[in-house]
């Protein structure tokens, strides 16, 4: 029987079939994998530049493509009989030396680029790779086929205009070296390219079966009716994963903490979800998958169920929140769930307090200070340094601050009342006290998890990262972590380091969900300045880069909020006949008020209307984002005052920038920002 592997371009192709011809072309797969009588049979191409393509007649009028080598076929793609004659005519296929993996470009496409790449050439003796020879640009991989086309580019708007049409594999390495990078350099982006790690032996270019293999972007193996049916339903991200994504997911083990970083869209926590499915898969113990809220916990959840096909391997995955998890160790001490005390308790004592400054000033020093570092004693808060906090406090004024924290965690005791950090706190203390480091053999089950991945890391409280390293022991897969600072919503700046998690850190570069057009706008806006957090340092956007383009974000200003909310009804609707379902439409806004405003003039819409926090997580086609207004963004309430805390002021003003910033980024194809008079200080002129 033949083996097949599948390209994630048929499964899109055939979602575009009308159902008919759908189910038609699903029970010729079928046949086919099965080698039935009646089968469809492979048919060469006439004039095909490469003799191993066939098609296969897989229903009245449409035809698969295939690449074939003795038993193997890679079907690429469905398209009605003409379409995929031209098809197999107009690509090339090939297996990259110097990684092992399957490669595929438009010939056809290169051809016509050709003609005015030599009219530049002709202009000018200038090339943009005389310094590299034959044998270098070999090394890298480089088909020798596309050499002559190669030697003819003059610059690097040549080189760029040639990316959408050749294979990244070929791309990257030829345009580090075009950013005047050593080969060296280029064998590090090539190396980003690779989804398996090297094995050691040399690439065999004739062996196409091993190059599919290490091709997990590019091709699936399917064996069965089951496995073909999980390709075809599931949504991509469940089957497919860029190369940098599959190796982090899928390597393994890691002797120490994993630490993934990577701007939005770059897939973190796609590389989370399969990383807990990978674990689960080997059976070493209970996996508990972490994120942000209970809402996203609920999304990580729903993906899971479509992710893990395996009904056993699921149920060893848990998914929720620190503040879950702390509540259910502290009930369980204690034999009863505890009582949570609300912020509007918290204001009344810091005000009662006497600690001389304003409640939200001392708030933030209990959080930022004390509880960030666990401090116990008046002796050790008069010792601990302060990061992050803009005004110096000597030993009197420490001492005032240290009575109003004891005076707010007396009075809360009294009432039995807890804050959710004085939760985490308490738990992982409770965990030290019943829990070993290791994970032995005789007491293989003292830590709750044998496994803990965290998404969005970024906005964690260091009492929270205690509570999760006690949760897991000290052994090799523990923990693997995925945030980015840049996305920050909470003033919260942790390096692992300073909470006992020594991480090997990686970062993932390529944005493959937004448009490089979004992705600039949202950079400016952000600031592209460096982010604190999760590393020793500070993390910087450069080098992060999307592959794909689309429309420039569109900033709309109005005179009136009455005429705002009409021109996003306007623009909404406009989408909705474009063919867009509602449920891929994400509106957000600052407020509130501006939240049920929305909801009030897209009532018979049926679209999503949330706050700005409330996009932290999501995605989708289009995204509106109103209200991003002076006065309005950032929220005058959200900031300290300049007078209490400069430097309080600065996090809190690109803790805000942070928050725009997600949910602009949320847009996997259009963004539309509207503001009513002076437009937001945030928004890039």
């Amino acid at each position: 029987m033949p083996r097949l592997a599948i390209s994630p371009e048929f499964p899109a192709e055939l979602g575009a079939l009308a159902q008919p011809a759908r189910r038609d072309v699903v029970v010729a797969v079928r046949r086919f994998m099965q080698g039935v009588a009646g089968a469809p049979h492979p048919e060469r191409i006439r004039g095909a530049g490469d003799p191993r393509v066939a098609t296969l007649r897989l229903a009245e009028g449409h035809r698969g493509v295939v690449v074939r080598q003795r038993d193997v076929h890679w079907l690429l793609t469905v398209l009605p009989d003409a379409e995929a004659w031209a098809y197999g005519r107009r690509h090339r296929f090939g297996v990259n030396t110097a990684l092992g993996v399957v490669e595929m470009w438009d010939a056809e496409a290169l051809g016509r680029a050709e003609p005015a790449l030599r009219r530049a050439a002709a202009a000018t003796s200038a090339r943009l790779f005389a310094d590299n020879c034959d044998t270098d640009l070999a090394e890298l991989g480089v088909d020798r086929r596309l050499l002559p086309l190669i030697r003819l580019i003059t610059d690097d708007l040549a080189l760029e205009a040639l990316e959408p049409l050749l294979p990244p594999t070929q791309y990257q390495p030829l345009a580090a070296l075009a950013r005047g990078e050593s080969l060296a350099g280029a064998w590090r982006e090539l190396d980003a390219c690779r989804a398996v790690p090297p094995d050691g032996r040399p690439v065999d270019p004739d062996d196409f079966a091993a190059a599919l293999l290490r091709s997990p972007d590019r091709a699936v193996f399917v064996g069965s009716p089951r496995e073909l049916n999980h390709v075809l339903d599931a949504p991509d991200w469940c089957v497919f994963l860029h190369p940098p994504q599959h190796r982090l997911a899928y390597h393994g083990p890691y002797e120490r903490p994993v630490l993934v970083t990577g701007g939005a869209g770059t897939g973190k926590t796609l590389v989370a979800l399969h990383r807990a499915v990978c674990l689960a898969r080997r059976g070493a113990g209970p996996v508990l998958l972490v994120t942000f809220s209970q809402k996203l916990s609920a999304d990580l959840s729903a993906r899971l169920d479509l992710l893990a096909e395996d009904e056993e391997v699921r149920e060893r995955i848990e998914v929720g929140n620190v503040d879950r998890l702390a509540h259910r160790v502290v009930s369980e001490a204690e034999g009863r769930a505890p009582a949570l005390a609300d912020s509007a308790d918290l204001v009344a004592l810091w005000e009662e307090s006497g600690g001389g400054r304003s409640p939200a000033f001392l708030l933030r020093e209990w959080e930022q200070v004390v509880l960030a570092q666990n401090l116990r004693t008046l002796e050790e808060y008069l010792a601990a340094p302060r990061p992050g906090r803009g005004v110096d406090l000597g030993p009197a004024e420490r001492e005032a601050v240290w009575r109003a924290v004891e005076h707010v965690t007396g009075r809360l005791r009294e009432r039995g009342k807890r804050t959710l950090l004085q939760l985490a706190a308490e738990a992982s203390l409770l965990l030290g006290r019943t829990t070993g480091d290791l994970l032995g053999d005789e007491e293989p089950s003292r830590e709750p998890y044998r496994h803990i991945v965290v998404d969005e890391a970024q906005d964690l409280h260091p009492a929270q990262w205690r509570l999760l390293r006690a949760a897991v022991p000290y052994a090799p897969d523990d923990l693997f972590i995925t945030g980015d600072p840049h996305q920050r919503v909470l003033d919260t700046r942790v390096p692992l380091g300073s909470v006992g998690i020594d991480a090997v850190t990686t970062r993932l570069r390529v944005s493959h969900r937004l448009p490089q057009e979004i992705l600039a706008w949202a950079v400016r806006l952000r600031g592209g300045g460096p982010a604190d957090g999760l590393v020793n340092g500070a993390q910087e956007m450069y080098g992060f880069r999307s592959p794909g383009h689309g429309p420039r974000p569109m900033v709309r200003a109005y005179d009136s909020p009455e005429e705002e909310l009409t021109g996003l009804a306007v623009q909404v609707r406009e989408w909705v006949r474009d063919g867009v379902p509602p449920r891929e439409i994400g509106v957000a806004a600052r407020t509130a008020g501006l939240v049920r405003d929305a909801r009030a003039a897209l009532r018979d819409l049926g679209v999503g209307v949330t706050t700005l926090h409330g996009m932290k997580g999501l995605e989708f086609r289009r995204v509106a984002v109103i209200g991003v207004t002076d006065g309005i963004v950032p929220a005058p309430g959200a900031l300290t005052p300049a007078a209490e805390d400069p430097a309080a002021r600065a996090h809190d003003l690109q803790r805000e920038r942070g928050l725009l910033y997600v949910a602009c980024t949320r847009a996997r194809e259009l963004l539309y920002v509207s503001h009513t008079g002076r437009a937001s200080p945030f928004l890039p002129t």
